[in-house]
């Protein structure tokens, strides 16, 4: 018999469960304290236990729930664990947040390090599709599913010294938007593939070493924005970006 999913507090989430991927920290943290506070209850994943629970402390301080998750995406059966770990406790699965990335090296094509474009494309672009295969049936047990994966603006428009992480989102884009099709007509899962644009993160941070983090939005701003797309019947699959103007709301895609 699967838990019911229980959150004290209410909110339009209500009642729902949500997974959240690389919710340590940054757009994961703040989408994860985002969903809690709107009433769902939310697992939290990532490879940092300690920060973890630091986000579920959070959580739990301004009266909402949480489970946490620690696992490595990109251990060659750490999804498959995770997701049947999940499946025992609870039936269905409302919200996946696929935000969990590594950037590789910023470099030349040509030089680029097989070694450092592999973990990328694990991460990025093979755990994606675990994932996907992992909760699927959870996904197709919810009455209103959705999908939302966090992409970058070089996975469709490409950029000198981005190739190795544009290459990563490219396909990560692909992998949503086949199968948001494949489902569409078969389950109530929607899909939509949310480009944060400039937030002040970690990685943000890695790749503009110069930039002042004041000059740009804080996570919780792209948090608000992917509260806001839930509430929203979008058509599937959608592409919507932080920094377009909110009407219209969503862009769907042929």
């Amino acid at each position: 018999m699967s838990s019911p999913v229980q959150n004290p507090v209410q909110g339009p989430l209500s009642g729902q469960l949500a997974l959240v991927t690389g919710a340590s920290r940054g757009i994961g943290a703040a989408t994860a304290k985002a969903l809690a506070a709107a009433g769902a209850h939310v697992i939290l994943t990532a490879r940092a236990g300690k920060d973890l629970e630091g986000v579920e402390q959070a959580i739990y301080e301004t009266g909402g729930s949480a489970t946490i998750a620690p696992v490595d995406l990109a251990e060659p059966d750490g999804i498959a664990r995770l997701a049947a770990a999940i499946g025992r406790r609870w039936e269905a699965l409302d919200i996946l947040v696929i935000n969990a990335a590594v950037l590789p090296t910023l470099t030349p094509v040509w030089q680029i390090e097989q070694k450092d474009l592999t973990r990328a494309m694990t991460l990025n672009v093979l755990a994606t599709q675990s994932l996907i295969a992992g909760f699927d049936p959870m996904l197709k047990k919810s009455l209103d599913a959705r999908v939302i994966g966090v992409t970058s603006s070089v996975g469709s428009a490409p950029r000198a010294y981005w190739g190795a992480y544009g290459a990563t989102k490219a396909a990560f884009e692909n992998l949503l938007d086949a199968y948001a099709q494949e489902v569409r007509s078969l389950s109530a899962i929607r899909v939509a593939i949310l480009d944060p644009g400039a937030t002040r993160t970690a990685m943000r941070a890695k790749a503009y070493p110069g930039e002042d983090p004041a000059s740009v939005k804080p996570p919780e701003a792209v948090a608000d924005f992917l509260i806001a797309l839930l509430g929203e019947q979008f058509a599937s699959p959608a592409r919507v970006s932080v920094n377009q103007p909110r009407e219209p709301q969503v862009l769907t895609s042929d």
